[in-house]
């Protein structure tokens, strides 16, 4: 059977840039988002199907799991990017938008990394990687939200690494530490991380021999201090 990727929080930059391979590398594409409109175009250029799924909901994501078992079935990866931001000093936050925003960074993980994890068991191998970023190994001012999410991403992907490595399902945690150059961001002297590059390290990371795995990796562009 055709190789295949499941996307989730698929959008422009990084999630395009690495469809596209994907899409150049023979595998079947599907991507995943609340809002599947802003990737037609995508979609259609690579030939991929779109999944409305909110990620943070326990039957969504079951719902999404059981529709691709009638389509392209197991995926052999799946990238987990979602994330959401609420800044600002804690005093401010609200515990309702700070719910939800875990739930969408980190719990939305783990139920997308369950439901792929059951299916690539039974099929005895696959790939589960997850989108993280600096703020997931060392929390900013007025950014306790996100730190949160990020740090609980981080403990997650390290945690199954442990568990499913030995099970050969390839877990992989990417810290993204720089902005990402796009349309509306300049890239001055290489100074913004390169989504196409960043995709690569992604499917080198898939392709992997499973004598070599690593679990994580820190990307980031040459001027970035760390």
């Amino acid at each position: 059977m055709k190789k295949s990727v499941l996307i989730v929080g698929a959008g422009h930059g990084l999630s395009s840039s690495l469809a596209r391979l994907c899409a150049e590398n023979n595998m079947s594409v599907a991507l995943v988002a609340r809002n599947i409109k802003k990737l037609e175009n995508l979609a259609k250029d690579i030939n991929a199907t779109l999944h409305k799924c909110d990620t943070s909901k326990i039957n969504e994501v079951s719902n999404l799991f059981k529709n691709l078992d009638q389509t392209i079935g197991t995926p052999d990866l799946v990238v987990y990017n979602p994330s959401a931001r609420v800044r600002g000093p804690i005093e401010d936050l609200d515990p309702e938008d700070t719910l939800k925003a875990l739930k969408v960074t980190c719990f939305g993980a783990f139920l997308v990394a369950q439901q792929a994890t059951k299916r690539m068991l039974k099929r005895g191998n696959g790939s589960i990687f997850f989108t993280g970023a600096s703020a997931g190994v060392k929390g900013f001012p007025n950014s306790s939200v996100f730190a949160m999410g990020k740090f609980g991403l981080r403990g997650l992907a390290q945690s199954l690494a442990r568990e499913l490595h030995p099970k050969n399902i390839h877990v992989g945690h990417f810290v993204i530490d720089g902005g990402i150059k796009s349309s509306t961001r300049k890239d001055i002297d290489d100074n913004l991380l390169d989504p196409d590059q960043i995709a690569k390290t992604y499917m080198e990371l898939h392709l992997q021999h499973r004598s070599t795995w690593a679990w994580e990796i820190e990307l980031r562009p040459w001027v970035e201090h760390f």
